[in-house]
């Protein structure tokens, strides 16, 4: 594959994401929107190596911040949120870029799947650090008052990224033959 060719797919890949991450911030489930990018980022991984899912995923957080997806954050901890939010797409996308290479050679299928389960996986964990790190005060708050009798951890876990991270999943399990597909399809492989 030419630079050229490469450049031209990551840049299609690019649009991908961000047009997906404007229509998937109509959906939501609780606070969050769910997050349709997530297989264009594995696809682009697999097909273009962890550098390239790691750019999908930087285009995939600043959508959500320039979004203003992440508006509640932002109001409670701007650099915080940036910083979350970048670091959570970007390590998706390297994550599922690294798995799939590493897996490749022994198992197209199993490195699609481990790729498709990472992906969210990575997501959900980094946001959930990030609240843990940055946002723990506002989201005792909320939990108070919810009424949640948990504790603020369990609270995210549950109520912010819970239907999201299993919706997210389960999307990308049920996809992982499509996307095995498209990326045979990108490499020319029939």
């Amino acid at each position: 594959m030419s630079k050229t060719q490469k450049l031209t797919g990551i840049s299609l890949f690019t649009a991908l994401v961000v047009v997906l991450q404007l229509l998937g911030s109509f959906i939501r489930f609780g606070q969050f929107s769910i997050s349709l990018v997530l297989i264009p980022i594995v696809v682009g991984a697999a097909l273009y190596g962890a550098v390239a899912g790691a750019w999908l995923g930087f285009s995939f957080g600043l959508t959500v911040l320039l979004s203003g997806d992440a508006s509640v954050f932002l109001a409670v901890n701007f650099l915080g949120t940036v910083a979350v939010v970048l670091a959570k797409g970007i390590l998706a996308g390297l994550a599922a870029g690294l798995i799939y290479k590493l897996l490749e050679k022994f198992n197209m299928y199993a490195a699609v799947m481990a790729a498709a389960i990472l992906c969210p996986a990575v997501n959900s964990g980094v946001f959930l650090l990030g609240c843990k790190l940055f946002f723990m005060e506002t989201i005792s708050g909320w939990a108070k008052a919810a009424n949640f009798t948990g504790s603020p951890e369990l609270f995210i876990i549950l109520v912010l990224i819970g239907l999201n991270f299993v919706f997210e999943l389960a999307l990308n399990v049920v996809l992982s033959p499509v996307i095995l597909r498209l990326i045979k399809i990108g490499r020319k492989e029939k």
